[in-house]
């Protein structure tokens, strides 16, 4: 079961303060997904891994609300411009999705984690971490039921993954055809078959040590030519 405390938080952007939830203990269940989404027993704890700030709607990490946090004038401008007026327009609607689990009413995991992929671009973060971000969402949207917004952060994550991927320095030699698959799992799940070959194809030549990467080569040859939802 996954466990929650409530947390004191300070908005390094608008200076609020305010209190979230956040995950004390979880446990997962049944392996993970073949995108690698792990689920829980009760309670998914993703939308408390990120906490946003119920006035302006600067989102992160807990620890992105210390006082080492990257906050720029031009962070700033960025985040009462775009973000505090969908916080806004979002805490209007009282409720959420059945089986969604909001950080305050109205306010979804998938949200908050949209929020938190566009705070790491605007401070310059590396595109594998906004891609990890872009991920999370999808994965919020599995538990929200919502498909199209799912598809959606699916597809950005794997342009975000692409990008990490392009640049090299940005990923670790060991992590290049976990990466490699997991971008053709993303296109192979909004349904474009052919790009999802292309990178089941790629993870080979990416594998930096066949002795402990070869579940790797396994699972794209699996998802290319016989795809099924769960790893062993």
């Amino acid at each position: 079961m996954t466990t929650l405390q409530q947390i004191e938080l300070t908005c390094p952007v608008c200076e609020t303060h305010f209190r979230s939830q956040a995950v004390v203990s979880t446990n997962s269940f049944g392996g993970k997904r073949t995108d690698f989404h792990e689920r829980a027993a009760g309670t998914q704890p993703l939308p408390y891994l990120v906490h946003m700030c119920e006035r302006c709607g600067y989102t992160g990490a807990e620890r992105d609300f210390t006082e080492e946090a990257d906050v720029s004038p031009m962070l700033r401008e960025q985040v009462w411009t775009e973000l505090a007026p969908q916080v806004a327009a979002s805490s209007a609607l009282q409720g959420a999705l059945p089986g969604a689990a909001p950080s305050k009413p109205g306010v979804l995991g998938s949200e908050k984690y949209e929020a938190a992929a566009k705070v790491a671009e605007w401070q310059g973060m590396e595109p594998r971490h906004v891609a990890d971000l872009l991920l999370r969402a999808a994965w919020c949207c599995v538990d929200e039921g919502d498909i199209e917004a799912e598809r959606f952060f699916r597809r950005k994550a794997a342009w975000a993954f692409e990008r990490a991927l392009d640049g090299f320095d940005g990923v670790a030699p060991e992590e290049r055809a976990v990466l490699t698959y997991l971008v053709g799992e993303l296109w192979r799940r909004v349904g474009d078959g052919d790009k999802a070959r292309q990178w089941f194809d790629q993870v080979p030549q990416e594998v930096a040590d066949v002795t402990t990467q070869q579940w790797v080569i396994d699972a794209a040859r699996q998802q290319r030519d016989c795809p099924r939802e769960w790893f062993g």
